[in-house]
């Protein structure tokens, strides 16, 4: 005789792949932009758990591409070699030493999420913004300042991912560009993600940061607003209810709709697979932005 309890459990698990059906069959074959970064970089079992988000998304027939930064990393190496470590409107000033400091840690970290993602099943291809000028960038001057090699993309080659993707790698971007002479740049994780999102015509950009997503009354965690128009993120941007590291996400998830991505999200990192619950489940765990045509899957 079946057990009732079990039999309950499975009839659960058998809703929840229901649910997913319509998302898997949406997104069936478009590109996902994943912008891996926060905590979540931090702990290991978190780590594991987004890269099986990943490797899941890759095996029911998205196309993920992901990206990813590493400023803790970076921070504690500098420490480590008696570099300080300083920032200028949220971007680290880069002389040369930092540089080749931040290269070093960014590769380390890449081959870290290859021979996970490895090791869940699936081929991954490990790519640096430098690699065939992926991202080719020139030196970013902040209202005119200089704060060193920190690079501004201009192009993203996007032949190079297009072929790993058509090859069925799962492609692992670290963001060290450079210019047309070779000079290495490092390059924000957030603007890389965007600008590869938007070159590739991304069906979904997904930030994972330290934060659960767009409130509708400043930080109260009731408010937080499932599914947000492109309009609406703008009215909360004017009221002043958008601001702190979360106004350039909000500005960046706008530029990237407003330029031809479907949906932007932001997730918190440290949810166990946020990526799964935000995709394929109705309500979802985060925000997501989109444009003021778009329909909604979630209604209050």
């Amino acid at each position: 005789m079946v057990n009732r309890l079990n039999m309950d459990k499975a009839l659960d698990k058998a809703e929840i792949l229901i649910e997913a059906l319509p998302y898997i069959r949406k997104f069936n074959r478009k590109v996902i932009v994943v912008k891996y970064g926060g905590s979540a970089m931090e702990n290991e079992e978190l780590k594991k758990k987004v890269m099986e988000d990943v490797v899941l998304l890759k095996l029911v027939g998205f196309k993920p591409i992901v990206v990813h930064g590493g400023g803790k990393e970076i921070s504690r190496w500098c420490g480590r070699v008696g570099i300080e470590s300083r920032f200028e409107g949220g971007l680290r000033v880069t002389d040369e030493e930092t540089l080749e400091v931040a290269e070093m840690v960014l590769g380390k970290v890449n081959q870290e999420l290859v021979t996970m993602i490895g090791s869940l099943g699936v081929l991954p291809a490990g790519v640096s913004g430098k690699d065939g000028g992926l991202l080719t960038a020139h030196r970013k001057m902040p209202e005119g300042r200089d704060i060193g090699f920190v690079g501004e993309i201009e192009n993203v080659n996007t032949k190079i991912l297009w072929d790993l993707l058509r090859a069925d790698y799962l492609p692992v971007v670290y963001t060290i560009g450079s210019d047309e002479k070779g000079q290495a740049y490092n390059i924000n994780a957030d603007d890389a993600a965007y600008a590869i999102a938007r070159a590739m015509g991304a069906e979904k950009l997904a930030f994972l940061t330290d934060a659960d997503g767009v409130y509708e009354d400043g930080y109260d965690p009731d408010t937080l607003i499932s599914e947000l128009y492109v309009s609406t993120a703008k009215e909360l941007i004017e009221a002043g209810k958008i601001s702190g590291g979360m106004l350039p996400k909000i500005k960046n998830c706008i530029s990237a709709i407003e330029n031809g991505v479907k949906r932007v999200h932001i997730l918190n990192g440290e949810i166990p697979h946020c990526l799964l619950l935000e995709i394929f489940t109705h309500r979802g765990v985060g925000t997501a932005i989109l444009g003021d045509k778009e329909e909604k899957f979630y209604h209050d």
